[in-house]
């Protein structure tokens, strides 16, 4: 995912001057060609995430579009004030970046794990969340963010996701995409985590049954019509999230199901608490309740 935002940047950045990239003191490396290439329009602000997102909300009051990028925890939690009165409030047209989302960061414990950005980001007012699942998706939303005029938070995993899309599709903002079509339940992913929630359909289906997938690629604002369809075409929805039930994709999804009055089977599988253990990216979502068999485990729940 870093590689494809990266190479998409650049291509933004060397067709558009008002493009900039803000780093905190993290992504020096990688970002070693476009300082190369284009360092009029690089900026290292240090360990310092509040004032860059202070300094990009500058920059865009004066028609800049700077895309201010840093691991997620330390942007949501640490520079979030900032994003809320120098972003959100004055409807800045600042392009928020955070890397490894949820606990793709596994081995560095619960201090780095972006697994609350969602839920407290998701409250502030003006702010598009974005959360692609795959390296295609991530070029595609990061144009979209681009092209779209306003505050963007674009969340990413890191640079280890496979392709899920095995063709060309059209991405649009506030439009979720079905990846498998089902009839027994729809299944609602987003981010890195959807690769796992694709496996457990496949492995549900040798079990005779039928998931639908859904991509809900755009977290804010929600495809509401995608969520009311599946709540009347299959009667039951799980929403499976690397990040705590409370507040991020699974309340979304729930909100929406409330409002629309209809009774059915509504399961949110995510995190309960601050996340425990560290490994890899996969033993870390097994111990936390939120890898493959556990997506099985819950889907097969609603059937009892």
């Amino acid at each position: 995912m870093r590689t494809a935002y990266l190479d998409t940047l650049y291509e933004l950045a060397q067709n558009d001057k008002r493009v900039y990239a803000l780093i905190s003191d993290n992504g020096a490396i990688v970002y070693d060609r476009y300082r190369r290439d284009l360092p009029e329009q690089y900026l290292n602000l240090g360990i310092s995430e509040a004032n860059m997102i202070g300094m990009a909300a500058g920059m865009a009051s004066c028609g800049k579009i700077p895309f201010a990028y840093t691991i997620g925890a330390f942007l949501a939690y640490r520079a979030f004030e900032f994003i809320r009165n120098d972003v959100c409030l004055q409807k800045q047209n600042v392009k928020i970046v955070g890397t490894g989302a949820g606990q793709v960061y596994s081995a560095l414990g619960p201090t780095h794990h972006s697994t609350e950005d969602l839920g407290g980001l998701r409250a502030l007012p003006n702010l598009t969340i974005l959360c692609p699942a795959s390296p295609m998706e991530v070029r595609k939303a990061t144009k979209a963010a681009y092209e779209h005029e306003g505050p963007v938070y674009l969340r990413l995993g890191t640079n280890r996701e496979p392709e899920i899309y095995e063709k060309d599709y059209a991405f649009q903002i506030g439009k979720a995409v079905t990846l498998r079509d089902g009839k027994d339940i729809t299944l609602i992913g987003a981010g890195s985590i959807l690769k796992d929630v694709l496996d457990a359909a496949e492995q549900l289906q040798g079990e005779g049954i039928h998931a639908r997938v859904i991509d809900m690629h755009t977290i804010k604002p929600l495809d509401k019509d995608t969520v009311i369809k599946a709540v009347e075409e299959t009667g039951r929805i799980v929403t499976v999230e690397d990040h705590n039930v409370i507040g991020g994709l699974g309340s979304a999804v729930a909100e929406v199901v409330a409002e629309y009055g209809k009774e059915i089977k509504f399961k949110r599988l995510g995190l309960c608490d601050f996340s425990k253990g560290y490994g890899t990216y996969k033993e870390v979502k097994n111990n936390n309740g939120v890898g493959i068999c556990c997506v099985c485990q819950c889907v097969k729940e609603t059937f009892e």
